[in-house]
């Protein structure tokens, strides 16, 4: 869960949040510290070898459990790792409520492939209060876990509404010609890892269609990863380097000047889990073009706030591109369907009270405006 935006809003509604987190880079060189947020954060094993590092945390997180325990009710696990097997006995032992949310698609199956993972599993079926999942392939993968489905609940990642707005035109002028980009021309973006499992080699290949109707479009990929090597060699041998940006990594502040610039937003991944890029680009009023996966599919319905084309049909997503590029009617439509979906049901508002509506559950505490509601996450 991206905490920014989000943990304010906690404190605003009267709860108090503590994280615990693997030191080392990219993490600051101290044990606390708080966040750009105000969240407290603690950390542990910044100054061991990565080989070691996750044990030394998973300690710290059982003693920081053992310490504080009478600051806190609930224990938020939010990923798997070796602390999942010495936190879940300390929060059992403890009496805390425990909550579990796995981070993305293929995150449950793969635990069953080892004996440490099989242990975490059962440990999470007998103690856990509730598996937190994110789409409807997670469901299925938790269910084969063994999980039942009142053990289950959905819960989407959230988005600052407030940051993530539609642009004006002359933030969008001024944006567009600080970096040398025409204001008439499309610009169509990705925002992410370039990781495979992203699937950028057949929107290359889509773009390179698109380049054919539209000589002047623009293509930007925000972000760094293992591919961008080869996707710079793809782009001169497509011919369209020079209608290419390889924007690289950015502040997660500077993410919304590129949002809010572009004409269409393209997350064509093979696997996704809550593709927190996706309801960002929503927000800004942004159509976008996903691919089939339940990821994605759960956030976009085809044709009414976004196109949903086949994962590695690349004739298909640049149809897809060139139908809103072309059509500002269509692209305005379904990017504001985009933004009032995403204030609906994931805005940071929203996505906070189904937490309160599930602390209160798990817990029994009165839904009062002075009651102090504590969790530790992890």
């Amino acid at each position: 869960m991206r905490l920014s935006g989000f943990a304010p809003l906690c404190k605003k509604r009267g709860h108090e949040v503590k994280v615990l987190c693997v030191g080392g880079p990219p993490m600051p060189d101290a044990r606390e510290w708080i966040d750009t947020a105000g969240v407290p954060v603690r950390s542990y094993g910044r100054w061991c070898p990565a080989s070691v590092r996750h044990y030394i945390y998973a300690l710290g997180v059982v003693w920081t459990l053992l310490r504080e325990r009478r600051h806190y009710e609930v224990v938020y696990l939010l990923m798997g790792g070796v602390q999942l097997t010495t936190a879940l006995p300390m929060a059992r032992l403890l009496r805390k409520r425990i909550l579990m949310k796995f981070s993305g698609s293929n995150t449950i199956a793969p635990l069953a492939k080892s004996w440490l993972g099989r242990l975490q599993l059962r440990l999470l079926r007998r103690w856990a209060d509730r598996i937190l999942i994110l789409n409807s392939a997670m469901k299925e993968e938790a269910v084969a876990a063994g999980f039942s489905d009142s053990h289950l609940g959905w819960m989407p990642n959230p988005v600052d509404t407030e940051h993530f707005l539609p642009p004006s035109g002359r933030d969008r002028a001024a944006f567009r010609s600080a970096r040398k980009i025409l204001l008439a021309a499309p610009l169509i973006l990705f925002v992410g890892r370039l990781a495979r499992e992203k699937n950028l080699p057949s929107l290359m290949q889509a773009f390179a269609s698109v380049v054919e109707r539209q000589p002047e479009a623009v293509l930007a990929l925000v972000g760094d990863g293992p591919l961008k090597t080869e996707l710079e060699q793809l782009a001169k041998n497509l011919s369209i380097a020079n209608n290419v940006r390889f924007v690289g990594a950015v502040l997660p502040t500077a993410v919304c000047g590129w949002l809010q610039a572009a004409d269409v937003f393209v997350l064509v991944s093979s696997l996704e889990g809550f593709p927190c890029a996706l309801i960002e680009a929503m927000a800004t009023g942004l159509p976008a073009v996903v691919t089939n996966i339940p990821g994605s599919t759960q956030i976009i319905r085809d044709g009414v706030n976004g196109f949903v084309v086949p994962c590695g049909d690349s004739h298909a997503i640049a149809v897809a591109i060139l139908r809103l590029v072309e059509n500002s009617s269509v692209r305005r439509a379904l990017g504001t369907a985009a933004r009032t979906l995403i204030e609906d049901q994931y805005s940071i508002s929203k996505v906070i009270a189904r937490y309160e509506r599930l602390l209160i559950e798990i817990t029994r505490y009165a839904s009062g405006p002075t009651t102090r509601r504590r969790a530790a996450l992890r």
